[in-house]
């Protein structure tokens, strides 16, 4: 008899030993996650001050004496001087640009001369998506949103979250 007690206990013991599947905090069985009312806050947000960038700079853009064009990522294009090469930048290709910064009501934020790579990330998203459609000696006016330009942190020059205008040479 005392085997028998021994045989239920050490039954008892063993299926006690299993674990409960973990639960997600403050979640019930079958209902979905709550969103975070905070990141979605920030996303509306930044897709608010994204149309009014946009809006911004396409009244901007049809306000200039020149013709400007949109191009994908938001930026408005103005090509001054096609350049002197027969093609254009390739991607992964080095060249030296001739940037000035300006806020759109013409305050300089920037002028700097740097040698980048094509492509590869080392410019403001609204030049680097665009410099393999232009040419060495190219003179280029852009009318850059926030996104395209120096994004949400800026630069120790430039404001978070400011459309820029860029007068751009490629050397």
């Amino acid at each position: 008899m005392k085997n028998g007690y021994l045989i239920v206990l050490l039954c008892a013991a063993l299926a006690g030993c299993g674990r409960q599947a973990p639960q997600r905090p403050s979640q019930r069985m079958g209902e979905a996650p709550k969103a975070d009312s905070a990141q979605l806050a920030l996303l509306a947000l930044n897709q608010q001050l994204t149309e009014t960038a946009d809006e911004q700079l396409h009244r901007l853009a049809q306000a200039q004496e020149e013709n400007y064009a949109l191009y994908e990522n938001g930026t408005w294009v103005h090509i001054f001087e096609p350049g002197e090469a027969d093609e254009p930048i390739r991607e992964g290709e080095e060249c030296t640009v001739h940037m000035r910064i300006l806020s759109l009501e013409g305050q300089l934020y920037s002028d700097i001369e740097q040698t980048a790579h094509a492509g590869k990330y080392e410019l403001p998203s609204a030049i680097d998506a665009n410099i393999t459609e232009w040419h060495h000696g190219a003179k280029v006016k852009l009318l850059a949103p926030w996104y395209a330009a120096y994004g949400i942190k800026g630069t120790d020059e430039i404001p978070p979250y400011e459309n820029v205008m860029i007068e751009l040479e490629l050397k």
